[in-house]
């Protein structure tokens, strides 16, 4: 059997999920078409049912299981995307499911796959200990392993999307899509380029890793899956220390460019979605258009951005638009020693009034900093209109004899 699925096992898979998931919509994003000069659209995979692409693949890989392999049930490890995927697509065909999740798993994606019927097992600090968990179970009850995204059955579930994609947008010249394992970008770039071919047509498919887990780059030059070391990254979704066997030979065939985009850039482009589109993703939801902000790439006519999926934890939106508003150059602390005599505080926060500037938090300290009898440090959150703002405000400050020190983010 080739590696690369044929067009007809994609439009099989598509007919045989008609019933399991939603049809998610292609919007416009007027704000980043401006950036690239092309019209680029956003495929809402964050709105899919259990809140990412993963039920796609999770649904066809179940049902091709035999009766047999059914009655035995099925176990899978996961950070959440694919665990609810799984969980789901079990409970619809009535197979028992056991997920394996690492301990700081999110408590929405927790509390949704047990929602939906599964065992969860709570266990180990990583994904990478959940699986070989999972493989341990599997080995010692029978259970069929469901992997995320090293099989073909999986990577032709995922490559549904694909076909939607041409289908909302027939003219679409470029499709940006994350890549973590590689299921996902291994199965759109197959089906998409597939259907395009079928109409006479040629498309890119560029993938973006994050740089805290870019294991494809090194992959492809090495000409096989390469296990790195990770670092920890807000990207959780996409953070695989090694690429899957089987996407990474459909990967090395048909995807054009694959890029690099960094915490900030991802930061970015969920402040982005937020405020310009109203849309709620993930960080690694939200790669594609990260690689958009961050001038990744270009020339890339009318774009299509996968926004692969939307659960993310309040508590991590929370801070992660606190660091998107920081990396923006929209919001700083900044720490300005100064003498111990009344009126400084207010001469600072005047200042930084007629600046523009709006101040959000405010610590006024004696104590520590390696401080002087005579000395006092102010510290100050500030929230500014974007980096050329930042910058006058602080020269506003150094005009006046202060000297403010901006505290990393």
């Amino acid at each position: 059997m080739s590696a690369v699925p044929e067009l007809a096992e994609f439009e099989e898979a598509a007919r045989g999920l008609e019933r399991v998931i939603s049809r998610t919509p292609a919007l416009p994003a007027v704000a980043l078409s401006d950036i690239i000069g092309s019209p680029v659209i956003l495929k809402m995979e964050n709105l899919q049912r259990t809140g990412s692409f993963k039920i796609r693949g999770a649904a066809h890989r179940l049902s091709k299981l035999t009766p047999e392999e059914r009655s035995r049930g099925v176990v899978a490890a996961s950070a959440g995307n694919h665990a609810q995927g799984v969980a789901l697509a079990a409970q619809a065909l009535g197979i028992p499911a056991t997920i394996f999740m690492p301990l700081g798993v999110p408590v929405p994606k927790l509390l949704a796959t047990r929602g939906y019927g599964a065992e969860v097992v709570l266990e180990g600090e990583t994904v990478a200990t959940s699986l070989r968990l999972a493989a341990e179970f599997a080995e010692r009850t029978g259970a069929v392993m469901i992997h995320p995204f090293d099989h073909r059955d999986v990577v032709v579930g995922q490559g549904t999307l694909g076909l939607e994609l041409l289908e909302d947008v027939p003219d679409v010249d470029t499709i940006l899509v994350g890549i973590g394992g590689g299921g996902l970008i291994a199965g759109v770039a197959a089906a998409a380029k597939a259907k395009a071919a079928a109409a006479g047509r040629t498309i890119r498919v560029i993938g973006v890793q994050a740089e805290n887990a870019a294991a494809m780059t090194p992959s492809l030059a090495a000409g096989e899956p390469v296990e790195i070391v990770t670092k920890p990254t807000i990207a959780d979704g996409i953070l695989v220390a090694q690429p899957g066997g089987v996407p990474f030979e459909i990967i090395q065939d048909l995807v054009d460019d694959v890029v690099t985009v960094s915490d900030d850039d991802i930061a970015r482009a969920l402040l982005v979605l937020l405020e310009q589109s109203r849309v709620v993703v993930e960080p690694a939801g939200a790669v594609s258009v990260a690689a958009i902000l961050a001038g990744k790439v270009e020339d890339t006519g009318k774009t299509l951005c996968v926004l692969s999926g939307g659960n993310i934890d309040p508590l991590l939106m929370q801070r992660v638009v606190s660091h998107g508003l920081a990396a923006s150059g929209r919001y700083l602390t900044i720490r300005i020693p100064l003498p111990d005599r009344p009126g400084q505080l207010a001469r600072v926060s005047e200042l930084v009034s007629e600046a523009g500037a709006n101040v959000m938090e405010v610590m006024h300290t004696r104590h520590g900093q390696g401080l002087q009898i005579s000395e006092v440090i102010l510290q100050m959150s500030i929230e500014t209109r974007g980096a050329e703002h930042t910058d006058l405000t602080l020269d506003t400050l150094r005009r006046a004899g202060f000297d403010p020190i901006v505290v990393p983010d």
